[in-house]
């Protein structure tokens, strides 16, 4: 059998670690002045994918 191809998008977005997957924030490339010094502090940290979303990227990404 043939290997199934990764999403190459997937593969850019998503990481792997022990508890799932963690993946960057939106929002943070531009219009950044209106955006207060906390909200733009918040979105600096990697978050985990949600469990529902889990699946989904675990198709993506078959061999990661």
């Amino acid at each position: 059998m043939p290997k199934i191809k990764s999403n190459s998008g997937a593969a850019k977005r998503f990481k792997r670690t022990a508890n799932g997957f963690k993946h960057k924030q939106s929002f943070t490339s531009h219009i950044l002045t209106k955006k207060s010094t906390k909200r733009k502090r918040q979105l600096r940290s990697m978050n985990q994918v949600a469990a529902c979303d889990k699946p989904l990227i675990v198709r993506m990404l078959p061999y990661v």
